[in-house]
Formats: structure tokens, C-alpha cells, sequence
């Protein structure tokens, strides 16, 4: 009797469950996007009224007028920083410039209310460690985001199982610095995990200590703990770093991925397009995939999510952050808008064209270019595409974009002779010539038979591209293959990073190419 008195049990807290997130799914698809944009701006400028930022720019004045005078005098009034200009006006105004930007700065009532305690450490690839705040009001409305995500995907599937199981996490760095002043600062995934609900600790995995081991082991650790564990439903990751973890389980496993995870059901990808791995996840689960939503996050702000039975996510403008975008072709040759760049917000987007994101947040970011780039597809609701970073191929003139790389290494996938586990481009200016590095999967693969195919696709999707080619202003790509590691070792090595969050740049974004040269001797050395 106590056994099927506690099954009844779970049963009814299975149906209050299904009724909570089919009323929350149902309370998010009624919001207007523009009137909640319009109620943040207005929230952003009163909250922050009594900061050094607010009274800077007059943001008591301006929280007093209508929504489309405001908004105007802001954007006249407020430049479009990235966050070297947010360090030096900001983040450690009076600080020498020698010490400037190694710890985590002290923020108390400067852009935002009170004291910041978290911040995000993001590693660039060109730059020093940044340092994002992190408020507790954006803790809070990313833990909303996420909520909102999951409710409409249990509105979407009534049968299924998630709430009765666990999500593997695969979080990047979970060490975290803990100053005197109360500071903590490390990845945004190990700040999540630290300061999450307790409530919530049951359902998520690894446990901590898995969580910190290095790579290598934490990737062999986790593939043991997704087969021995039946009750974990969800992966959440990097679509390359969760690909390695799925090869590690059939390596363990010895069977197919559907046979060895009977259980998993949803697959939460972000932080670099799915396009280019496309392919081998089906090829992994033998075409029986999970259900796979897309979501775009960022440590400025939460942006969007993909809801079940949608092929593009949707931009979320709902939790704390304020929108506005300047056109692609309007960015510079560094790929950044000038201060006064003339930015639109959601409300006056075009269908179709590219954008450059410019956030406003309730962490004390102010027309903050996060170097994101996205493109709308219909407005209502907003679809959006993410198109990767600002970096273009431009040493030649080109301004080929991520996006565009990106689809060409999908094309090369879809033919089916081909499978690209990873890869890197860049420019060889004094040959006038793209450089690809390729990490494949086989050894009777042909350089000259990739060229061609990622030449045409080039060709095909970006007109100036095709008349350099035609005019003898770009030269032939060269191909290097490496194997299906190949470029992770080198990450690793030269690098010193490899998993969780990190991402391999698909675009060399050094000013001199180093990147795409040290990958290639990192090679040639190896051969």
C-alpha cells in the first residue's frame, strides 16, 4: 500500500507540474515584445537613476518623459561602449593602468545599484580576461529565462519525462576567486551552479567534484555517469564538447547511442551554431535524435530560446535587458559600430537584415556592444538566426561572414563523402588566400576536392566574394587536413583551453592571423 500510495503521489505532483508550465507557457506567448521592451527601458532608467551612470547622462530627467522622447535623447546621448571603453570610463576609473582589468573591479552604485558580488570572467581570444557583472536582479532573470524555456517545452509534450529526472551539465571552469571584499568571479556556468536554489541540487549533474576535475577526466567521468544513470533526461552544452561526450559513451558503451541512452530525451545546445555539426549528430543517434532546442545566452544577457516545434529560436526580450541593433554593413573593419552608430530598437528592425547586438542590462551595461551578430527572419514572433560574432574574413576586402562560413563547412557535411569535426579559417594576405584547417573524420579524404566545395559555396552566397575570385583579387583556398582531434589538441596545448563553455573560434579573429598560424605549424610540427 505504501508503495502505490507514493506512485498516486507522484502522479498528482506529475499533473500539478504539466498544469504549472502549460499556464506559464501560455502567460509567455501572450507578452508583447515591444511593450515589455518599452516597461524595461523605462525600469532600467528608474532603477538606475541614482547611480554615477544615471547621473551622468540624466537618467532622473529622462524616466519622467514619454517612452519615444526618452529613448531618443538616450540614444543621442549615450555611446555604444565595448567594454575596453566601459573598463577605462567605468569599471576602474582612477585605477593605474597597470593593475587595471587583473581582478574583478569594485562596483558600488557606478552603473548599477549597490554592490555587484558576481562577475563573469570570459576569456577573449585577443584580449585579457573580461570581467561582466553579474547582479543578483540578472541572476534572477536568467533563473526566469530558463524556467519560461522549460515550461513551454512541457506545454509542447505532455508525455514527457523531464521533470521526473536530471539534466547533465556540462559547465566550463567551476573554480571560482572569492576576494575580502565578497567578490566572486569565474565562469558564468560555475556562478550558476554556486549560487543555484538548493532545491535544485537532486536534478543536476555531475556532482562538484567531477565537475572540477580537468577535461580529459571530467569528459570520461561524465560519459560513465550519463550510461549508469537512467534518470538523466537532458544534456545541456556546447554542441562540439557534447559530441565528444556522446563518442565517449559508444566508446564505453560499445553499442549505439540510442540503445546505451534510451532515456535522454532533450538536448539544449548554445553558444556556437548547430549548423556545422549538424550532420554528425544524426549520424551519432543513427537518425532517431532527441528533441534539440537552441537557446542563446551570453554572461551580459540571456537573448533567446527555440521553442519545441520551431525551427528558429526566438529573441526573449523579457528578462531585464533593453535591445537595439546597428546593421552589419555599418560596423567597421574591426567589426565595431561607432559610438553614435545610428542603432534602432525592436520595434524598427527590417526582416532580413543582419544586426550587431547593443544591450542595456539590469547588470549596469549601458549600449554595451556584446559582439554578437543575429538576423531576424518574421517579426511576430521574432525569429532570429544567430549569425555567429562580428569577425568577418576581411583582410581582402571580402566580409565574409561567420554565418557564411559556417554553412559552407555545412554544405561540405551534407554531401555525405565528408565529415568536419571541427575547424578554423583565416587569411594569408601576402598570397591572397584563404587558409582552412580541417579536423576530418577519415584518411582517404582529398584537400583539393574540400577547396572546391568550400570555394563554390563562398562563391554562392557572398557576391563580393565571387567577383574577387572572378577578378583574380582572391586566390584559391588552400585546405589543411588534420584529424578528427586535431584542432582540440592544439586548443589544449597552445591554448590552455579545451571543454565546458570554451569555444574554438571558426574565424581567426587576430589582427595578424597568428591564430591560423599557429594551428598550421602547431601541425606541420606534429607531422
Amino acid at each position: 500500500m505504501g508503495i502505490l500510495a507514493s506512485l498516486q503521489d507522484t502522479r498528482i505532483l506529475q499533473r500539478i507540474l504539466r498544469s504549472q508550465a502549460i499556464h506559464r507557457a501560455e502567460r509567455f506567448n501572450r507578452r508583447d515584445p515591444l511593450e515589455a521592451q518599452r516597461q524595461i527601458f523605462r525600469g532600467l532608467l528608474e532603477t538606475a537613476a541614482t547611480t554615477q551612470f544615471g547621473w551622468d547622462y540624466g537618467f532622473d530627467r529622462l524616466k519622467s518623459l514619454p517612452y519615444d522622447e526618452a529613448y531618443l535623447h538616450y540614444r543621442n546621448n549615450v555611446p555604444i561602449r565595448s567594454y575596453q571603453d566601459f573598463m577605462s570610463d567605468y569599471f576602474y576609473r582612477g585605477q593605474p593602468a597597470a593593475t587595471s582589468g587583473r581582478t574583478a573591479p569594485t562596483l558600488d552604485n557606478t552603473t548599477w545599484p549597490g554592490a555587484i558580488r558576481m562577475f563573469c570572467e570570459t576569456s577573449g581570444t585577443t584580449a585579457p580576461t573580461k570581467f561582466i557583472p553579474f547582479s543578483d536582479r540578472m541572476f534572477a532573470e536568467n533563473r526566469r529565462a530558463a524556467l519560461d524555456m522549460m515550461a513551454c517545452y512541457l506545454a509542447a509534450n505532455p508525455e514527457s519525462n523531464i521533470h521526473n529526472g536530471k539534466i547533465l551539465y556540462m559547465s566550463g571552469s567551476t573554480s571560482l576567486r572569492h576576494d575580502k571584499r565578497g567578490v566572486w568571479s569565474g565562469d558564468m556556468s560555475a556562478l550558476t551552479l554556486k549560487f543555484r536554489p538548493k532545491y535544485l541540487a537532486p536534478f543536476v549533474e555531475p556532482e562538484p567534484a567531477i565537475s572540477a576535475l580537468p577535461w580529459e577526466s571530467k569528459l570520461q567521468s561524465m560519459a560513465e555517469l550519463l550510461l549508469r544513470d537512467d534518470r538523466i533526461r537532458i544534456i545541456s552544452g556546447v554542441p562540439p564538447w557534447i559530441i565528444l561526450l556522446l563518442k565517449r559513451c559508444v566508446e564505453i558503451g560499445a553499442k549505439t547511442l540510442p540503445e546505451l541512452l534510451p532515456n535522454l530525451e532533450l538536448i539544449i545546445h548554445g553558444g556556437t551554431s548547430m549548423k556545422p555539426y549538424q550532420n554528425e549528430f544524426e549520424s551519432l543517434f543513427d537518425g532517431h535524435l532527441p528533441n534539440l532546442l537552441e537557446l542563446l545566452p551570453s554572461s551580459e544577457a540571456f537573448m533567446g530560446f527555440q521553442q519545441p516545434g520551431e525551427a528558429q529560436m526566438r529573441l526573449t526580450p523579457f528578462y531585464g535587458t533593453f535591445f537595439e541593433f546597428v546593421r552589419f554593413e555599418d560596423l567597421d573593419d574591426q567589426g565595431k559600430p561607432a559610438p553614435h552608430a545610428d542603432a534602432v530598437p525592436l520595434e524598427q528592425i527590417t526582416t532580413g537584415q543582419r544586426y550587431a547586438v547593443i544591450l542595456s542590462t539590469c547588470s549596469g551595461l549601458w549600449r554595451y556592444h556584446i559582439g554578437d551578430t543575429i538576423r531576424f527572419t518574421p517579426r511576430s514572433p521574432h525569429f532570429i538566426e544567430f549569425t555567429g560574432r562580428d569577425r568577418f574574413l576581411d583582410k581582402l576586402e571580402e566580409k565574409v561572414t561567420q554565418g557564411e562560413v559556417e554553412q559552407a563547412i555545412a554544405n561540405l557535411n551534407r554531401s555525405g563523402r565528408w565529415k568536419v569535426c571541427e575547424f578554423m579559417v583565416g587569411t594569408d594576405v601576402p598570397t591572397r588566400k584563404h587558409q582552412w584547417v580541417l579536423a576530418v573524420q577519415g584518411n582517404d579524404l582529398d584537400g583539393d576536392e574540400a577547396m572546391r566545395v568550400l570555394d563554390a559555396a563562398l562563391c554562392g552566397m557572398n557576391a563580393d566574394y565571387a567577383a574577387f575570385r572572378g577578378q583574380g583579387r582572391i586566390q584559391a583556398p588552400d585546405v589543411t587536413l588534420v584529424p578528427e582531434d586535431g584542432i582540440y589538441q592544439w586548443s589544449r596545448q597552445e591554448r590552455g583551453k579545451m571543454g565546458g563553455q570554451t569555444k574554438i573560434p571558426h574565424i581567426d579573429p587576430t589582427m595578424d592571423c597568428s591564430m591560423i598560424a599557429s594551428l598550421q605549424q602547431f601541425h606541420a610540427h606534429a607531422a
